[in-house]
C-alpha cells in the first residue's frame, strides 16, 4: 500500500442502522463507520463513498406495488442524500475535510457532481461522498460505485456487507456452502453469485476493477479493508 492508494467504498443503507434490516439512521452506529474511515485517512488512503438508501426506501418494493418505477427510483436517490449527510457530519466531528456530491443538483445541501472537481477533492485529502445514484432511474448504487470508481481512477471497489464475503451457494440454504478467497468476473455471471448487479460486475470486468466483498460488522473491518488488508473476497 502507498499513501496514494485511491479507493470507493460502497455502503448500503443498512450499514447506517443499529440492527440489520432496521429502519433510519442511528448516530451511534454511523459514528463508529466514520471513526473507522477516518483512521484510514489519516495514513494517506484517499477515499470516496457510495451510499445506498434503503434504511429509508426502497424503490423496487415501491414500485411492485404499484408507485410508478421511475418515480420511485427518484425518490430512493433522495434518501442517499440524507445518509450522505450523516455521514459528512459524523466524519467533520472526527476532524475530517468532507465533500457531498449529487447527481441530482441541490447546491443548498451538496456539490453538483464533476468528475474532475472529485478527483480535486480526493488530491487534496477530501473524503467524498456520492449520493443520488447516477442521477437516472432504473440504475443501483451498486452500479453507481462501479461508475465513479471507474471515473475517479479508484483501485478498487469496497463492498461492505453484512457477511464476511462471497459464498459458493447461499449458505442459509445449502450446508455444503463455502466461502471464495477469490473469484473471477465471470464466475460470478456465470454461477449467479450474489455480488453487484449484472451492470456493476460487468462495468468492472470491462475496466479491470477489482472488487472486494466484506463484512463491515467486525471490529476494525472498515478501516483495514480501507487501507488494503486482505479480507472478505476479491473479484477480479
Amino acid at each position: 500500500m502507498t499513501s496514494s492508494r485511491r479507493v470507493l467504498l460502497k455502503l448500503s443503507g443498512e450499514a447506517f442502522c443499529e440492527q440489520e434490516g432496521g429502519f433510519g439512521i442511528d448516530p451511534a452506529t454511523v459514528a463508529s463507520l466514520a471513526g473507522e474511515i477516518s483512521k484510514a485517512r489519516a495514513v494517506g488512503t484517499e477515499i470516496s463513498v457510495v451510499v445506498g438508501g434503503g434504511n429509508f426506501f426502497r424503490g423496487t418494493a415501491l414500485a411492485a406495488r404499484g408507485l410508478d418505477p421511475a418515480t420511485a427510483d427518484y425518490m430512493g436517490m433522495l434518501a442517499t442524500v440524507m445518509n450522505g449527510l450523516a455521514l459528512r457530519d459524523a466524519l467533520e466531528k472526527h476532524g475530517m475535510t468532507t465533500r457531498v456530491m449529487s447527481a441530482i443538483t441541490m447546491r443548498q445541501v451538496s456539490e453538483p457532481y464533476i468528475r474532475n472537481r472529485a478527483i480535486r477533492h480526493l488530491e487534496k485529502g477530501r473524503i467524498v461522498i456520492f449520493v443520488a445514484g447516477t442521477g437516472n432511474p432504473f440504475f443501483t448504487t451498486d452500479t453507481t460505485a462501479a461508475l465513479r470508481a471507474i471515473e475517479i481512477g479508484a483501485e478498487v471497489v469496497l463492498k461492505a456487507s453484512k457477511v464476511d464475503g462471497v459464498y459458493s451457494a447461499d449458505p442459509h440454504l445449502d450446508s455444503s456452502a463455502r466461502l471464495l478467497e477469490a473469484a473471477s468476473y465471470m464466475d460470478v455471471i456465470s454461477q449467479n453469485l450474489k455480488v453487484m448487479d449484472m451492470t456493476a460486475i460487468t462495468l468492472c470486468r470491462e475496466h479491470g476493477l477489482p472488487i472486494v466483498v466484506f463484512d463491515m460488522s467486525g471490529p476494525g473491518n472498515v478501516h483495514r479493508a480501507l487501507i488494503g488488508e486482505p479480507l472478505g473476497t476479491r473479484v477480479g
